[in-house]
């Protein structure tokens, strides 16, 4: 067993070494090889199993031989072996005869049977290996196959969440059903849009604008607001007097509108609906202005301004974007641009856009012509008969009914909800931004 460390050892250094280029006749790397395989054949053959082993050692020799001979001869292809070519009518037995230095095999070393090819080894691996993910192995360890220990895409413990392709199949879905549903309003009650109807909605008689004069009272309130804080930034009010005159304002906006359109009968419902909601919206700016007024008197209380934060100077010059300061922001024009901005909550300095995008403005105005007309369309088409058709089970107060058509009402009512959705939050208001260059455009986030 002495021998068989050395033997080995002879293997290792000889295939550590084959690797490096070709050597001359009887010289290099071969000779270390030969003298290895010969060292590790002597200690083998007293092992357990020796004729494996020996089997091993004399098919490992022959690879080795016939290596050698192809880089020799230029059976391979490139360098110095193409250039060295080979001689005419020598065969692979006289090739390595001649490597060998000897004239027939070497009695010692017998002809090992020959390695099995690459088709027969795969032929192998499929009998032994089912599936037809099964690749060739790569290393120690590696995956041979396509399965593994998991879960269902659709359990709750796989962790998947790409549903995306399911919400497309729900707005196919979606879009087949009200396909279906608006091609039998129109088999059932023919083509029911009216534009010019849409004029009534806001105007019973041409020469009264009881809206629109209602809106033009709003301008009272904003004064009044603008007035008292101006007042109180002088020090001429005192806080509680100022606070009691504020809250007075605020429920005057929110109650005199609704008194004039219970007053009023020529006004419109639509045009009702407007100036309420212009009324709230005014009621909300007005209680954020008088509150960002208080927050900067009360720190102007606390602690003086720096003077230079008046104004910032460019280095040539010019004057640059100028810095609002509490009480100067107390202006008519600083006011009512925080009226018209799509805010509700009051700044001294707003963030604004550098320029004006034509294009851009233009595709948001196309939008909101046409998903005004098509809201319209789809109220006179679709949402009017069936409210019309309602009335009869309401006052029979037939449950069944009922239900029936609020449900039938629950699908156009949703459909609208969206578009206006995306008219008023997006198209006008980006519409109204763009215009007035107010630069903070996060008019709604993710609510879907």
């Amino acid at each position: 067993m002495a021998d068989a460390p050395q033997g080995l050892l002879g293997v290792v250094v000889a295939a550590s070494y084959w690797p490096i280029g070709a050597a001359a006749e009887g010289a290099g790397p071969l000779p270390r090889l030969q003298r290895g395989l010969r060292g590790a054949r002597g200690a083998i053959l007293r092992w357990p199993g020796r004729a494996e082993a020996q089997q091993w050692a004399n098919a490992e020799l022959l690879r080795q031989r016939r290596r050698r001979e192809r880089r020799r001869w230029g059976q391979g292809s490139g360098g110095e072996r193409g250039e060295r070519g080979r001689a005419p009518g020598l065969g692979r037995e006289t090739a390595e005869r001649s490597l060998m230095g000897t004239s027939g095999p070497s009695s010692s070393f017998p002809s090992p049977p020959a390695a099995p090819s690459r088709t027969r080894r795969y032929r192998f691996l499929l009998r032994h290996r089912a599936g037809p993910c099964w690749g060739r192995v790569r290393g120690k360890g590696a995956r041979t196959g396509c399965h593994r220990v998991q879960e269902s895409l659709l359990s709750s413990s796989s962790g998947y969440s790409n549903y995306r392709g399911i919400l497309n199949w729900c707005v196919v879905m979606l879009i087949l059903s009200n396909a279906r549903l608006f091609l039998e309003n129109l088999i059932k009650y023919g083509i029911l849009v009216d534009p010019i109807q849409v004029i009534s909605l806001f105007l019973k008689d041409p020469y009264s604008w009881p809206s629109l004069c209602l809106l033009l009272v709003a301008n009272v309130f904003v004064l009044v607001a603008l007035a008292v804080e101006r007042r109180l930034a002088e020090g001429s009010l005192s806080e509680g007097l100022g606070t009691a005159l504020h809250a007075l304002n605020l429920l005057a906006i929110l109650c005199f509108p609704a008194g004039i359109v219970l007053i009023v009968t020529s006004i419109t419902p639509v045009g009702a609906v407007f100036a309420l909601g212009s009324y709230t919206i005014t009621f909300l700016k007005l209680f954020s202005f008088r509150d960002v007024n208080k927050w900067y008197r009360e720190r102007r209380g606390a602690q003086k301004a720096p003077p230079e934060a008046a104004g910032a100077k460019k280095a040539n010059g010019d004057v640059g974007l100028k810095v609002v300061t509490y009480p100067d922001n107390l202006t008519y024009s600083n006011l009512y641009y925080f009226l018209f901005a799509p805010t509700l909550c009051y700044e001294l300095n707003f963030p604004r856009s550098p320029r004006v995008r034509k294009r851009f403005l233009l595709r948001r105005l196309l939008e909101m012509l046409f998903l005004m007309q098509l809201l319209v369309g789809l109220i006179q088409q679709w949402m009017v008969p069936t409210i019309q058709n309602s009335m009869k089970p309401f006052r029979d107060m037939d449950y069944s009914r009922i239900i029936e058509r609020l449900l039938k009402l629950a699908v156009p009512n949703h459909l609208i909800w969206l578009i206006f959705f995306y008219w008023f939050f997006h198209s006008c208001l980006n519409v109204v931004a763009e215009v007035m260059q107010f630069g903070d455009r996060e008019f709604y986030r993710d609510w879907w």
